[in-house]
C-alpha cells in the first residue's frame, strides 16, 4: 500500500462531511493535511478539533473562483510545498426539477462541482509531473452514471468530472508520467448534504466511506463506485434493456427514481 506519511495531501471541502472525515484518517495516517473550504468558522472548528493529531493547515477559498484558487494555491506552494495528493471533494446539490432552477444555480453547481476541480487540478499538476509523483483523487457520484429526476444538474456536472477525471488518467499513462488518478462514484452518504433522501438501496456510512476512499488512493485504483450493485445494474441495464424495462426496474422496483421525493439537503 502507497505510504501517506510525510505526504502533503490537500482536500477541497475538508472542514465538513466526508472530507472533514478524510481530513482526520490522513492526519492518523501521519500525512500533512492541507484543507480549503469556503466556510470560515468550519475551518477554525476543524483545525482546533484535530491540531493534536499532526500537521493541519486551513485556508479560506471560494473555489469556484479561479483567482482565488490560484492566490491559494500559491500561497500552499511557498508555505508547505508541493502537494503529493490533491483530493477534489467539494460539491452542492440542488435539488428540484431543472425547470425551477435559477440560472445562477445552474452556474453555481457547475463551477463548483466540475470546473473547480479542474482550476484546482491546475495549479497542482505541474509540481506533481515535475517530481514525477503523485496522486488526483475526483470524488465525482453514482448519479455520474445513472439518471435521476430531481439531480439534472447536480448529474451533469458529475458526469463531467467522471469523464475529465479519467481522461486525465489516460494523459498521465500516455505522457509517462508517475502520476495516479482516481475517480470515485459514492452513492449518497449519510453526512447531511442529502438529508431527506430514502432509499431502498442502502445510504453509505461517512466512515467507511472516507476509509474506502483512501484505500483507494493507496493501492491507485483507476475507478471505485460505492455502491458496487448499482454501478453493474446501471452498465449492464443500460447495455442490455430496453429504455423502458431500464426506467421501470430503476423508478418503480428499486426506487432510485424517488429518492429525491423528500430532499432537504444540508441546512445552511
Amino acid at each position: 500500500m502507497k505510504k501517506l506519511k510525510g505526504k502533503n495531501v490537500l482536500i477541497t471541502g475538508g472542514a465538513s462531511g466526508i472530507g472533514k472525515i478524510i481530513a482526520r484518517k490522513m492526519l492518523e495516517n501521519m500525512a500533512n493535511v492541507i484543507i480549503w473550504d469556503i466556510n470560515k468558522s468550519n475551518i477554525s472548528d476543524t483545525i482546533k478539533e484535530y491540531s493534536n493529531l499532526g500537521n493541519i493547515y486551513g485556508y479560506y477559498v471560494d473555489i469556484s473562483n479561479i483567482d482565488e484558487v490560484k492566490k491559494s494555491a500559491d500561497e500552499v506552494k511557498i508555505e508547505i510545498g508541493i502537494i503529493d495528493i490533491l483530493i477534489n471533494n467539494a460539491g452542492i446539490v440542488v435539488g428540484k426539477y431543472f425547470i425551477d432552477h435559477s440560472v445562477a444555480e445552474i452556474q453555481r453547481v457547475m463551477n463548483v462541482n466540475t470546473n473547480a476541480p479542474m482550476y484546482v487540478t491546475l495549479q497542482f499538476l505541474d509540481g506533481m509531473l515535475t517530481q514525477n509523483s503523485g496522486h488526483i483523487c475526483n470524488i465525482a457520484s453514482s448519479a455520474g452514471f445513472i439518471t435521476n429526476p430531481k439531480m439534472s444538474v447536480y448529474a451533469a456536472s458529475k458526469w463531467a468530472v467522471i469523464g475529465w477525471s479519467d481522461s486525465l488518467r489516460l494523459e498521465m499513462k500516455q505522457m509517462k508520467k508517475n502520476v495516479k488518478v482516481t475517480t470515485i462514484m459514492p452513492y449518497y452518504i449519510n453526512t447531511g448534504m442529502f438529508d431527506g433522501v430514502q432509499s431502498i438501496i442502502p445510504i453509505l456510512d461517512p466512515e467507511k466511506t472516507a476509509t474506502t476512499i483512501i484505500r483507494a488512493i493507496q493501492k491507485d485504483v483507476k475507478m471505485r463506485s460505492i455502491s458496487r450493485s448499482l454501478y453493474f445494474f446501471a452498465r449492464l441495464g443500460q447495455a442490455l434493456l430496453p429504455i423502458s424495462a431500464f426506467d421501470y426496474i430503476a423508478g418503480n422496483i428499486l426506487g432510485i427514481y424517488k429518492t429525491m421525493d423528500n430532499f432537504v439537503g444540508r441546512k445552511k
